[in-house]
């Protein structure tokens, strides 16, 4: 294994003990508080896009941990992934050169509405999400997966996970927990603090299933021999990746983003840095189902 993906799957290997899933109480509380009516952004008036011309800096959220989208090699701190690619080259079409903090799925928006950052990569839209920050158009499409504890029969469709003697494990308020309590309402569902924590439930039997986007199941099942399948359920369910944005009365950077975003998605580039960076994880192309489309 190569030492820059070392860290990928420490909390998954070697692992003795799950640092627990949340108690249905306290999952049920923290629904609660995402269910809660966000409180709306106001358009900002300044321009990002005059920002970082101006200043010769775009400033991109980074998350540890997170390939194909981001990869971090542990001995030089050099980042690398596809949505480091796309930033460097939304940075040769402006100009400028980038400079990357580091962050959190959860976080990454609040840098965003903060101005520590301006852009966040892979974000999923949703109309919680709309309120508060804007979208460029998908960078990519995916579809949502589950990752199967070995000895569990792989399921064809989501009713044969709806029975009540299923075990799904989520990581806690993502759009992995609102397809599994949609679509599967009647199986034991666990959410827990973090996808690593949820995987690690399927990896030592605790949990029969892991619901996941492709994207995050392929690097899953390539690092982890302990696991057993991937499978895509019918209907098959998919979801945007996009962009995303502070809301500015000025549209110029959304604008721009969403035309780089179509072009090269149009063109295939978008497909190109997936592959490859699934590719360092030694994922060739035709370990990727034919249902999955970047």
């Amino acid at each position: 294994m190569k030492r820059r993906h070392a860290f990928a799957s420490t909390a998954l290997i070697g692992a003795a003990t799950l640092s627990g899933a949340l108690t249905a109480s306290g999952a049920q509380a923290a629904r609660a508080a995402s269910a809660a009516p966000a409180k709306v952004a106001l358009p900002r008036t300044d321009s990002t896009l005059d920002r970082v011309q101006k200043s010769g800096v775009l400033r991109a959220a980074v998350i540890l941990g997170q390939a194909p989208y981001f990869t971090k090699d542990l001995m030089t701190g050099q980042w690398g992934g596809a949505c480091i690619e796309m930033a460097n080259d939304i940075a040769a079409k402006l100009g400028v050169r980038v400079e990357l903090l580091e962050s959190t799925w959860g976080h990454q928006i609040l840098d965003l509405q903060s101005d520590k950052v301006d852009l966040a990569f892979a974000v999923n839209p949703t109309p919680e999400r709309a309120l508060v920050i804007d979208f460029a158009t998908p960078i990519l499409v995916h579809s949502f997966t589950v990752v199967t504890r070995k000895g569990f029969r792989k399921p064809q469709t989501w009713e044969d996970l709806n029975q009540p003697a299923v075990r799904i494990a989520v990581d806690l308020g993502s759009t992995h927990e609102s397809i599994a309590r949609r679509y599967a309402p009647k199986a034991g569902i666990s959410a827990f603090k973090n996808r690593d924590e949820a995987v690690l439930a399927v990896a030592t039997g605790r949990a029969d299933v892991n619901v996941v986007l492709a994207v995050l199941a392929l690097p899953m099942l390539k690092k982890n021999p302990t696991l057993g399948e991937m499978a895509i359920p019918r209907p098959i369910l998919s979801l945007p990746t996009n962009i995303g944005t502070r809301i500015e009365t000025d549209k110029r950077w959304r604008d721009f983003l969403s035309v780089w975003a179509d072009y090269n998605r149009a063109i295939g580039q978008t497909r190109e840095w997936m592959t490859k960076g699934l590719a360092e994880l030694g994922i060739a192309a035709g370990d990727i189902p034919a249902e999955i489309h970047f």
